[in-house]
């Protein structure tokens, strides 16, 4: 690894997309060497003792080497590699590698309204900022495409590079979910029996606690584990594959909205009505003329 840090200007364009990167570097620590190192830029140095507070997110990747992490939300704890540190704007923390591994790390500090909002739905809670996900090649591939593209500074680069930090964020919520749910659920394959028998059934009516008692789990489990899984519950999930099948219906076909309720496995066009304007801000109707001026 070549030692590489750079902080970026930014225009109030740039400000303005939402999303937008501050700094990127990487950088080899070797065993038993000042940390962070002395060339560090002095807003950005910490000593130990102290910590550090700034204004920004950041996203700092360890690989090849151990060591330990502490922030206001979070107690001292230990950083393996392949873990991803997530830091908060004033938020206090710190962080080094131990003398005896030394560690890799890729960093990039970023800002906007769009971060913002995913921290606001807690996406990526404070007081869990310490993410394994093991040495991944896409993870490092996005960090090194970015500092890459900051090299260069070609016009247009922050909007491309904030899309591709935007794409990293998603790929460590991903990541950390699948390996999260993989070491601690052994109930996915019935998810995803449970997902495929509603996309077959999509015309009727299903009953979520006899799916339960078929693969023979409780129906407080099999919910709890299947919204963990999707982020919705088992009907939550059902509704939503039909509305999206209705959609389709409604865009593509001169078909009644009652045939289309019925055909979907509504008690009533009346009932599928309100569903559909509760959770798609207009009645079926209404969404049809919309689509079809």
């Amino acid at each position: 690894m070549n030692n590489y840090y750079k902080y970026l200007p930014v225009s109030e364009v740039d400000k303005s997309w939402g999303l937008y990167v501050l700094n990127v570097g990487c950088t080899h620590i070797e065993k038993a060497q000042v940390y962070p190192p002395r060339n560090h830029p002095a807003h950005h140095y910490f000593k130990w003792d102290e910590g550090r507070v700034f204004d920004e997110f950041q996203l700092i990747y360890i690989l090849n080497g151990e060591g330990m992490f502490e922030s206001k939300s979070c107690p001292l704890t230990s950083v393996k590699s392949g873990t991803l540190l997530m830091l908060y704007p004033y938020e206090w923390h710190r962080f080094k590698p131990n003398d005896e591994t030394g560690w890799e790390e890729y960093w990039i500090g970023c800002k906007g309204n769009i971060l913002q909002h995913i921290h606001k739905h807690h996406f990526f809670p404070k007081e869990t900022p310490a993410y394994y996900l093991g040495t991944h090649e896409s993870v490092i591939n996005l960090f090194t495409d970015i500092i890459e593209h900051t090299r260069l500074e070609k016009t247009g680069y922050q909007q491309l590079i904030s899309g591709m930090l935007l794409h990293l964020f998603g790929k460590i919520f991903s990541l950390s979910k699948q390996i999260r749910f993989d070491k601690k659920n052994k109930h996915e394959e019935v998810i995803n029996q449970a997902m495929s028998l509603m996309q077959a059934n999509i015309s009727s009516s299903l009953s979520f606690e006899k799916i339960a008692g078929d693969f023979c789990i409780s129906y407080s489990l099999f919910r709890k584990e299947f919204k963990l899984y999707t982020g919705m519950s088992p009907h939550q999930y059902f509704l939503q594959l039909k509305l999206n099948k209705a959609k389709i219906r409604l865009m593509g076909s001169d078909d009644p909205v009652k045939q289309i309720a019925d055909e979907l496995g509504f008690e009533s066009a009346y009932a599928f009505s309100k569903i559909f304007k509760a959770k798609m801000g207009c009645a079926p109707n209404h969404f049809k003329k919309k689509i079809r001026r």
